[in-house]
């Protein structure tokens, strides 16, 4: 008797541009902060105004490359510019979701989520910034489907 495969459309999720624009705030804040410095007291903390700016352009574009893939069986995740990893978590691993939001995650309706799973090199696996949705029911869904395909059940 041959198995099927079930097969589910993969979902692609990208942190938010306004959630990588929080983060970086407070590096273009202190840009600014010794570009005004430098301009009134000190011209040599021009130079260190323009590396934390460029500093700051590479940690938006690096939030911003991240992406988090979920397919049928597998929780892909990628991040970096220059260097890309990727890491691999099984679905049928995950063990519990926590969704969080901040005020300012609440205001903008963005979320982080947080997966606990037994995978030893990802314990915890974080999706941060990403946009409020329905993820942690369809993840729910995909992971029981998983354990149910792969016959595994969970003993306590």
């Amino acid at each position: 008797m041959e198995t099927e495969k079930f097969e589910s459309p993969d979902l692609e999720i990208r942190p938010s541009a306004i959630f990588a624009l929080l983060k970086v705030l407070p590096l273009f804040v202190c840009c600014l902060g010794f570009l005004y410095i430098s301009w009134v007291f000190l011209p040599g903390f021009l130079w260190l105004s323009i590396a934390i700016l460029v500093f700051a352009v590479y940690r938006y574009l690096f939030i911003r490359s991240t992406v988090y893939r979920v397919t049928a069986e597998v929780l892909r995740f990628s991040r970096g510019l220059f260097f890309m990893r990727t890491d691999t978590v099984e679905l049928f691993r995950v063990k519990d979701y926590i969704l969080t939001q901040s005020f300012l995650l609440q205001v903008f309706g963005l979320m982080n989520v947080a997966l606990k799973t037994t995978d030893p090199e990802n314990p915890v696996v974080w999706l941060r910034g990403i946009p409020y949705s329905n993820l942690i029911d369809t993840l729910r869904d995909r992971i029981m489907e998983t354990r149910k395909h792969n016959r595994i059940y969970e003993i306590n």
